[in-house]
């Protein structure tokens, strides 16, 4: 069966360790379990760059009493432990994550991870977007685009209609097709 999480950041600033929130949506067997987002008080608190804040509507005083990444990451690496990562634009949010672990410290576990926009190009072909919320449209999946735990839960239940349309039901054949989109962080 597929297991799998979804993950997405927003961010304070264009630095990479500057994530404000991050949610993770968790798939067990094919059937999302667990959707978690936390708000996060980044490095460059209390300053948020204002085109940022134009995007997600995250701001200082939202995150004011909120705990930095090192403070949450045990949690959220127990949601990530052995599961594929998936995210829509793959190479931002793992490079957060990887900024974020690197800034405190962290240890960087081996997750492999993949691309939803890859995906969704291979299962849909011919769109005129892969955006997020073009893909969530077109699906009729309502949300709260760019708050990370929605952003990640679509993720995800685009990521099973992906699947499905590819006839894929393991984490085999998935790693199998799309083999030359697999990345590790």
């Amino acid at each position: 069966m597929l297991d799998f999480c979804a993950i997405d950041f927003e961010t304070a600033t264009h630095e990479r360790n500057s994530a404000c929130e991050m949610g993770i949506c968790l798939v067990e067997n094919g059937e999302i379990v667990e959707t978690k987002t936390w708000l996060i008080k980044p490095p460059s608190f209390p300053y948020f760059n204002r085109h940022n804040v134009a995007v997600h509507g995250i701001t200082a005083e939202d995150v004011l009493y909120a705990p930095t990444f090192d403070e949450i990451w045990y949690e959220a690496e127990e949601m990530l432990y052995g599961n594929l990562m998936i995210a829509h634009n793959a190479g931002f949010d793992a490079g957060v994550l990887r900024g974020c672990l690197d800034y405190y410290g962290l240890f960087k576990p081996k997750i492999k991870y993949l691309c939803s926009i890859q995906l969704a190009k291979k299962s849909w072909k011919g769109l005129h977007s892969y955006g997020l919320k073009n893909l969530a449209n077109q699906h009729q999946i309502e949300f709260n685009h760019h708050r990370a735990g929605d952003d990640a839960e679509v993720c995800a239940k685009l990521s099973m209609l992906a699947f499905d349309q590819l006839m894929l039901t393991r984490n085999e054949e998935v790693a199998d097709v799309m083999k030359n989109s697999l990345k590790l962080l």
